[in-house]
């Protein structure tokens, strides 16, 4: 009878055919024996995270897979990179999340993560406790180039538009309030502030002129985005009856966890970059089953790859993240495993996809299909068929045989 479940979670695995691949995706291109192993084990489908037509941002992927909806819980990015910096959230904040990047004096975006640059602390920390107009900056960083930020202080909304164009060779947005409160008004105008005066603190930082002799770009604007407060939801464990965990390297995603209220467990060398040690994660997690019911593993580079438009580094990263695979071939048979993503992430177009993504659910309860092979094109072949994200957790409760009777 199953009674554990690891949810493992490749962020961005999906994408659209690569022509230096002879028509297949990365993931069909990679040499992948184990992921292909467990498929054999598996049934199988295809998952519109959100719904077909809609591209998914990683966040609210996340919380559709957990059961959660978006309509309702959904405040903002803001709010769950903070949970997963660890800073703890009062009444009235406002938190968003934040990418260091590199911009011209006239403001102009040069690059939006300051050249992928890996550590961002000595930035953040110049920014950290700013005070304008009675509201406080808590600055903390991320993962890489990200960062968390709220505003603390009376009189502050959400409403607010970002500051980052998503795009190099654009302006730097201005802040606009996005309803006629004062209180928008009041944080746009605070926002907009608070960037100059942080792109002054951070040109004159000598970490950034050391970057620059070094050839480097300096990250002397940060973007932000996202902006949310935090909401009132039930947490997994109350939602569902299992005790669950979340194991990440990036802030994001440990933030999903702990916005949740699983234990976020720590993981030397997980860092959410290509480099990340893979299997230091999955060991942790099959260690974790002894404490938890719900394990919930990410791996992240697929994604940054794709969006660098590296389609060979995201097939390396795939063959790397398979060899690891290794040790969830023989699972005892109390533990589900799932297998799937968040959204697909095009090489070409360097952006999420409304594509689906493969899923695959494997233990000897399940009803086998002929795929043997994951792939996205394999899995369309499986007995799961086009679900959505807010199927899996229903799914994992009628495996375990946890769901409610409907009806006499």
């Amino acid at each position: 009878m199953i009674n554990k479940v690891i949810l493992l979670v490749f962020d961005g695995l999906g994408d659209r055919p690569i022509p230096a691949f002879g028509g297949k995706t990365p993931l069909e291109a990679a040499y992948t024996p184990n992921l292909d192993a467990i498929a054999a084990a598996s049934q199988c489908g295809l998952m519109h995270t959100l719904v077909r037509g809609v591209r998914p941002g990683s966040d609210v992927a996340h919380l559709a897979i957990f059961g959660y909806d978006r309509e309702r819980y959904y405040t903002g990015r803001g709010p769950i990179e903070a949970a997963g910096l660890g800073i703890p959230m009062q009444e009235g904040d406002i938190a968003l999340r934040g990418n260091f990047a590199t911009v011209d004096g006239a403001w102009n975006i040069i690059d939006r993560r300051a050249g992928r640059i890996r550590d961002v602390s000595e930035f953040a920390a110049a920014l950290d406790g700013m005070e304008i107009d009675g509201v406080r900056f808590i600055v903390k960083p991320g993962t890489a180039h990200r960062a968390g930020v709220i505003l603390r202080g009376n009189g502050l909304s959400p409403a607010v538009s970002d500051s980052d164009p998503h795009e190099a060779g654009q302006p730097v947005w201005e802040v606009k309030a996005l309803d006629q409160t004062s209180e928008a008004v009041r944080t746009a105008a605070v926002l907009n502030k608070f960037n100059k005066r942080a792109y002054e603190i951070l040109s004159a930082l000598p970490e950034n002129k050391k970057r620059q002799e070094a050839g480097k770009l300096p990250a002397n604007m940060l973007l932000l985005r996202g902006a949310g407060v935090y909401p009132s939801m039930p947490k997994f464990n109350d939602k569902y009856g299992l005790k669950a965990c979340c194991i990440a390297g990036g802030g994001l995603y440990k933030g999903v966890g702990a916005f949740l209220g699983m234990d976020v467990l720590q993981v030397q060398g997980a860092t959410a970059l290509p480099d990340t040690d893979i299997g230091a994660k999955l060991d942790a997690a099959l260690k974790a089953l002894f404490t938890y019911d719900f394990v919930f593993v990410h791996i992240k580079a697929a994604d940054s790859l794709a969006e660098d438009g590296d389609f060979m580094g995201k097939r390396v990263f795939i063959e790397k993240a398979d060899r690891d695979m290794a040790r969830l071939r023989a699972l005892p048979d109390n533990v589900l495993l799932i297998v799937t993503a968040d959204h697909s992430t095009s090489c070409a177009l360097k952006a999420h996809t409304a594509n689906p993504v493969p899923v695959i659910f494997c233990n000897p309860d399940v009803r086998l299909d002929d795929v043997e092979a994951f792939g996205e094109r394999a899995a369309a072949k499986g007995g799961l068929g086009i679900i959505e994200g807010k199927d899996i957790m229903p799914e994992v409760l009628n495996l375990m045989g946890r769901l409610p009777l409907t009806g006499a």
